[in-house]
């Protein structure tokens, strides 16, 4: 997702920092230059927010996607997958055929990430969302890029879909499908994404945002993987998904 310009010189105003030493004055900076473009609201919320040292360790602690595809496969544990997304499917079923009919996208893949991301909604996190948004701003590695996402997430309070007490993953993502809170801001489809239904929608709307076409394949060289690949950069993932999407949809 590419950062808005005059982002990146606004998240050089507010002076970046490596510890949490900088933190509460780099908040008070931030604060200042939002002003008019934040309301006061959810400033106010942000001010409240603490250094993440959840965040930050997660963030340093990220291992790349070295794997290969049937060692992650096995270690994501795609057999149980496919079989609790089947049996989802079938309890689904009207959900997933209004998605379908909405959005041009089957079950299959939206299954596959719900399952990859938290275990069909097990594993949603328990970082607060704006302290780890907040700090990834205000962190020096990539701040341009998390600047976008705080001011995304300050429009979602003022909305009410996040909150001072909302808690996801490490790096900000929230709900059934992990969505950042720009991706909320884009794709969400109204409401929180740890609502099942509302987070599904929300997928499906952000894979047709990346270009799926209703009834083309999915597989990798057929026209909808370049979706896909919209929601996950490393290659084994995007596999994942497609083989998972597929043995759930029964092809």
């Amino acid at each position: 997702m590419g950062v808005g310009l005059g982002v990146a010189g606004q998240a050089q105003a507010a002076q970046c920092g490596n510890t949490a030493a900088g933190f509460e004055a780099w908040k008070r900076e931030f604060a200042e230059e939002a002003r008019g473009r934040a309301s006061a609201q959810s400033l106010a919320v942000l001010m409240g927010t603490s250094y993440s040292t959840a965040t930050i360790s997660a963030d340093r602690g990220q291992k790349s996607f070295r794997l290969s595809l049937d060692q992650f496969m096995a270690k994501r544990g795609a057999n149980a997958i496919v079989s609790r997304g089947r049996s989802l499917k079938a309890q689904n079923a009207a959900l997933f055929d209004a998605i379908e009919q909405r959005y041009g996208v089957p079950p299959g893949p939206l299954l596959a990430i719900w399952g990859m991301e938290t275990g069909f909604g097990a594993v949603k996190g328990n970082v607060n969302t704006l302290s780890a948004v907040a700090t990834l701003a205000y962190d020096c590695r990539r701040s341009a890029y998390f600047t976008d996402q705080l001011y995304a997430a300050l429009q979602l309070v003022d909305r009410g879909i996040l909150t001072a007490s909302t808690r996801g993953a490490a790096h900000g993502e929230v709900g059934h499908t992990q969505f950042l809170p720009k991706n909320v801001l884009t794709y969400g489809t109204g409401g929180s994404l740890d609502n099942v239904g509302t987070a599904l929608n929300s997928t499906a709307n952000f894979l047709k945002g990346h270009g799926w076409r209703a009834g083309a394949g999915y597989q990798p060289g057929q026209p909808n993987f370049a979706a896909i690949q919209g929601w996950n950069s490393a290659s084994v993932y995007q596999q994942a998904i497609a083989i998972i999407g597929r043995r759930i949809d029964g092809e």
